[in-house]
């Protein structure tokens, strides 16, 4: 569809998207005056804590970086129509690996930190393979499957700070730090900023070429659209599957890796938060398109470290209605899809 059209389009649309934000900011009003709070306060520390100063910033696009990442890997495998759900089990074992190379010794140091992160991305894509084998050769719904996969890598990652990985102290259940050649370049000096948020943004880029200009991304979208019609124009559907569930894992692992060489640097339980679950909204909200991941990780970014200022700074608020606000503006756009959709099917008009 060409721009000037897309534009119109929008335009057009523009008087529903407003009315579905408008209720979904005032349902999240109503829930911040229940709890005897005031929204202006609450909205100024959300702001201030995500984007008040130079390091709150930084920290913003850090958080942001493998929100990124792994809604990246999201939006690919939903757009081949596969529902990944299995991409925190995914960032789990890229982390791991990475840690693996990571702490290795007599690795050359130019190579340490590519290495690590090609480790985090082929143990994200072989995670993701064995939901493809099962879906491909046992009929499994790779709903069900990534979803309990990413239990088995919570107590793989369990076992391992425990045991393989656990210090060299023994001391606690962790690893030992990474290597110095393992960890990216602090941008900033005095914050978190590294630079994986340019490999993050590269990855975006490349997976919207990829999806847009080659005959693998036509496959992909293709199969996405109708996999028994694509298959009867000749795409080899079993094969298109399988890549695009690799590709996925590889893109949730990197993110793993990315986390681990960039912030974290030592690996220990719970060291995600749930990235690869929060990653699902993050690519719903881009409409599952790759540079839309940007400002919808973004968007993540800035609740998460935004949300720790509202708790701190306003009494009896807790971090929960940051999870509101998420959900509300999800439901909001999803409302607003639903609401053009059926207005479509009214008028007759091209989706």
């Amino acid at each position: 569809m060409p721009f000037s059209q897309r534009f119109r389009l929008f335009i057009s649309n523009l008087p529903l998207l407003s009315i579905c934000l408008g209720i979904g900011l005032a349902t999240l009003t109503g829930v911040i005056l229940l709890i005897g709070a005031s929204p202006i306060a609450v909205a100024s520390a959300l702001w201030n804590g995500a984007f008040g100063t130079r390091y709150n910033t930084a920290d913003t696009i850090v958080q942001t970086i493998p929100l990124l990442l792994t809604g990246l890997g999201v939006a690919l495998a939903f757009r081949c129509q596969l529902f990944n759900i299995g991409a925190e089990g995914q960032f789990l074992v890229g982390a791991m690996c990475a840690t693996w190379i990571g702490t290795m010794h007599g690795v050359p140091a130019p190579l340490h930190l590519p290495l690590a992160l090609l480790a985090g991305a082929l143990a994200g894509a072989a995670w993701a393979a064995i939901a493809a084998a099962m879906k491909i050769y046992r009929g499994v719904q790779e709903v069900l499957s990534t979803l309990l996969l990413n239990f088995v890598a919570l107590q793989l990652l369990a076992w391992m700070v425990r045991g393989p990985l656990q210090e060299a102290a023994k001391a606690f259940p962790q690893s030992d730090p990474l290597a110095i050649p393992a960890r990216f370049l602090i941008l900033i000096p005095q914050t978190r900023l590294h630079g994986g948020v340019i490999l993050a943004l590269i990855m975006a880029a490349v997976v919207w070429f990829y999806l847009k200009w080659t005959a693998g991304g036509f496959a992909l979208r293709a199969v996405g659209a109708g996999a028994e019609a694509a298959e009867a124009a000749g795409i080899p559907l079993n094969r298109t599957l399988i890549t695009a569930f690799l590709l996925s894992g590889a893109l949730s692992g990197l993110g793993g890796a990315v986390q681990m060489c960039g912030v974290l640097y030592r690996l220990s339980e719970g060291f995600s938060p749930g990235y690869g679950y929060t990653a699902i909204a993050v690519a719903l909200l881009a409409n599952l398109n790759p540079l839309g991941v940007v400002p919808s990780a973004l968007f993540f970014g800035a609740l998460t470290v935004g949300g720790v200022a509202v708790q701190q700074r306003i009494p009896g608020v807790s971090a929960v209605v940051v999870q509101i606000l998420q959900a509300v503006t999800l439901f909001a756009l999803l409302g607003y899809a639903w609401a053009q959709g059926r207005k479509n099917q009214r008028t007759g008009s091209e989706e």
